[in-house]
């Protein structure tokens, strides 16, 4: 398996994923053209982040998008871990593990960076057990958002955050 920096040709790819994994994680159906203008946003400017994917005999089968935060208690950059996708057929194949050891060993590299952290659906046990078996630890922060802010679109097309079907 080859892990490497996404490329401005991997954009079809990486919207085909986020959009797969929004539907499949959290019954969401992403609006496409927002999608793609955030996907192209991120691949033009290292500032957003960065996307990885994983590739193997050729083909992209996984993909990760790496963040910074700045924690000014801790005086350094989290790393966050996003938009984490493993095609179906190559899952249980060390697709993710692939991808987070790469970035575990590009942060451990950087000097201002201090931490991996990523936010996983509460529900998706699977998930979290699989994080947790890479050292990671849940913090015992709760999320909060707000979104849309006001006289801002709402890019889901719904009250805010989906329309979750948990059935």
């Amino acid at each position: 398996m080859r892990i490497r920096r996404a490329t401005a040709g991997d954009e079809d790819t990486i919207v085909a994923f986020n959009a797969a994994m929004a539907l499949e994680t959290e019954h969401l159906r992403l609006d496409e053209t927002v999608l793609r203008r955030g996907v192209r946003a991120a691949l033009a400017d290292p500032a957003k982040g960065f996307y990885l994917v994983a590739e193997a005999a050729g083909e992209v089968v996984g993909q990760t998008l790496v963040t910074a935060e700045w924690s000014d208690w801790r005086n350094g950059f989290f790393w966050w871990i996003q938009s984490v996708y493993v095609r179906p057929d190559a899952r249980r194949g060390g697709v993710f593990r692939a991808l987070f050891d790469h970035v575990r060993t590009a942060a451990a590299a950087d000097p201002d960076a201090i931490g991996l952290r990523l936010y996983v659906d509460r529900d998706n046990a699977r998930a979290r057990a699989t994080y947790a078996t890479l050292g990671m630890t849940e913090e015992g922060y709760v999320l909060f958002g707000q979104y849309p802010l006001p006289g801002k679109p709402n890019a889901l097309g719904d009250g805010g955050y989906g329309d979750r079907d948990r059935s």
